[in-house]
């Protein structure tokens, strides 16, 4: 006949941390770490559109040049926008604020959409599918991340 036995014990947490053991770290920051050392396309801009950290691969994408030369810049005056006409118009400012990384801010859900850049001047326009999550500081958004999947 077989024997079980059960004992109770208090769990063990290796790296389990109470608010009162650690600092927090609010999302934006914790985010922008992680965007500067990922391999994907992806960005993080706060509530005023600003630039806070960009992956390389991004910035290969678009043609921003050096991540540190893109950090502290406006979103829209760092990408070229331009819509899906044949010429490739740029974006007038209520569609541009239409954009995923925006309406992600201004709508505090979920957003995701197609987008044109042209990455320099003479290029042709690069389309990308683009997902962004809305970050949060306490109950309030306070940016956005970003995901950026090229559509070939």
């Amino acid at each position: 006949m077989a024997h079980v036995e059960l004992s109770l014990s208090t769990p063990f947490v290796p790296q389990a941390r109470t608010p009162a053991e650690s600092e927090f770290v609010p999302s934006v920051e914790r985010w922008t770490a992680t965007v500067a050392a990922a391999a994907e396309p992806c960005l993080v801009i706060d509530a005023s559109t600003t630039i806070l950290a960009v992956s390389v691969s991004c910035c290969e994408l678009f043609g921003l040049g050096k991540p540190a030369e893109s950090i502290g810049q406006p979103l829209g005056s760092a990408l070229h926008l331009v819509d899906f006409t044949a010429d490739g118009r740029e974006l007038d400012e209520s569609d541009a604020e239409k954009i995923p990384p925006l309406l992600a801010i201004r709508s505090e859900r979920l957003a995701r959409g197609l987008l044109r850049v042209v990455p320099s001047p003479g290029q042709p326009p690069v389309t990308v599918d683009a997902i962004t999550t809305p970050l949060l500081s306490g109950d309030r958004v306070a940016g956005s991340l970003t995901f950026f999947a090229p559509i070939r």
